[in-house]
């Protein structure tokens, strides 16, 4: 398994109240999402307007791919959900 994460796009997504973001495992398109409480433990004081998710989301995106480098690891699904246990 080799997962990398060269497509920069990033969306917030309400129904599931998360960024979505993509990775790649050769041709495979793997969907993650990561959560408001994840972003507010990786950014704590961070507010609930979504462009802030956004910027959180941006700042931490290092940290964000390895989790979910660990996530994708345990068994392929047709989506990822990283949580704030994740970090």
């Amino acid at each position: 398994m080799s997962l990398i994460f060269p497509n920069p796009s990033r969306s917030f997504d309400s129904t599931r109240d998360a960024v979505h973001f993509w990775g790649y495992d050769s041709a495979i398109e793997c969907s993650f999402f990561v959560t408001r409480g994840a972003l507010k433990r990786l950014a704590p004081g961070l507010s609930s307007d979504d462009p802030d998710l956004l910027t959180a989301f941006d700042t931490n995106r290092e940290r964000i791919c390895r989790a979910a480098t660990k996530v994708y690891s345990r068994g392929r699904r047709g989506s990822y959900e990283l949580d704030a246990s994740d970090f």
